[in-house]
């Protein structure tokens, strides 16, 4: 079984990333149940704005698309930001919208039978927020978003330290993010062994 990760910190390689940091408790989880995870930080590659899997030369967005259709799981891992998910995390987002029309040789959404969870970081409150515009738009586009298919950290009201900065809350955030890769896992494996069928024609 195959997952990819998308971390859409705003911070370029080879700057530390917060939500790596909790990113790769979820990534470990399902190395050790036997998942490939491969993960991308996608302010490092060239995505334009725009709702089409290829944009033409310099896109790097039909890459991440491959590694999409190449995986049963997807995690999308965001930091906040004025208590909204990052520009990045919504240009990821931009650019699956071109999902909805793709289906596969059984004329399903592509998105059908595959898994979806959320990683969010960030010292200031609105996770919950953040958490349900990204699972809310990954519904839309035809993933299962299992129950308790998210983790999440934040410092609490107001301004405060960053994730790597203490120890605060990590306990809870590591022990969720744990949950939330065997929920995902497992919900994986029940799609695989009795998928959904194409939506009704008409």
């Amino acid at each position: 079984m195959h997952a990819v990760v998308l971390n859409c910190t705003l911070k370029p390689s080879p700057q530390p990333s917060n939500t790596a940091l909790l990113a790769q408790v979820v990534v470990d989880e399902l190395e050790r149940l036997c998942v490939s995870v491969e993960v991308a930080r996608v302010v490092d590659l060239r995505i334009p704005p725009g709702v089409e899997t290829d944009l033409g030369e310099g896109d790097d967005w039909p890459r991440l698309h491959g590694l999409l259709l190449r995986s049963a799981i997807l995690v999308i891992a965001s930091p906040t930001w004025l208590g909204r998910p990052s520009s990045i995390a919504q240009r990821v987002l931009e650019r699956m919208d071109a999902m909805l029309s793709e289906t596969d040789s059984e004329g399903r959404p592509v998105a059908y039978n595959r898994v979806a969870g959320v990683v969010v970081t960030g010292n200031e409150d609105g996770a919950h927020h953040v958490i349900s515009e990204i699972a809310g738009a990954l519904v839309d586009l035809g993933y299962t978003v299992p129950g308790q298919a998210w983790t999440y950290w934040n410092a609490g009201p107001g301004p405060g330290p960053s994730y790597a900065d203490t120890a605060h809350g990590h306990a809870w955030s590591e022990r969720t993010g744990r949950t939330m890769a065997r929920n995902l896992h497992a919900v994986a494996q029940a799609m695989s062994g009795a998928p959904m069928s194409a939506p009704p024609s008409e």
